[in-house]
């Protein structure tokens, strides 16, 4: 078996103009913390802390960056800020049961309801993404 070599790529904005959340991890997912991207999907890292989260989370957003390249894909930009730089605000209102489902699971993780909404729109994104460009074989009759 041989692997492959990817050369590394300069991204169109640097690390820190990415927005990134890092959450921890529960102990049965082995605890720490884990890192993720929402304009990257499917790009995360891990680690024992937050700081070495951010570190490997570097690592992961050069390798995503340069995984994009070679598969002939283009490096997505960075999300919009307003004027200030904070992120563009988003709001839905929600059926109160999925409120509370919202809110117990991110209590058990540990992170308030904003993150954890940006934590699965971002993972959604990523399979849907992996899905428009890897589509299921069709099966044959």
């Amino acid at each position: 078996m041989s692997i492959k070599q990817i050369k590394p790529v300069i991204p169109p904005a640097p690390f820190e103009a990415y927005g990134h959340v890092i959450s921890p991890l529960s102990v049965e997912d082995g605890g720490g913390y884990m890192i993720t991207f929402p304009d990257l999907p499917g790009c995360m890292s891990d680690g024992e802390t937050q700081e070495e989260a951010l570190a490997n989370g570097r690592d992961a957003f050069d390798g995503w960056m340069a995984a994009q390249v070679d598969m002939g894909r283009q490096m997505p930009v960075p999300t919009h800020y307003d004027e200030e730089g904070k992120p563009v605000k988003f709001v839905q209102r929600l059926p109160r049961s999925l409120h509370a489902s919202l809110q117990t699971r991110a209590k058990a993780e540990g992170v308030s309801i904003n993150t954890l909404v940006l934590a699965l729109i971002a993972e959604g994104l990523g399979r849907r993404e992996a899905t428009v460009q890897n589509p299921p074989a069709k099966r044959a009759a």
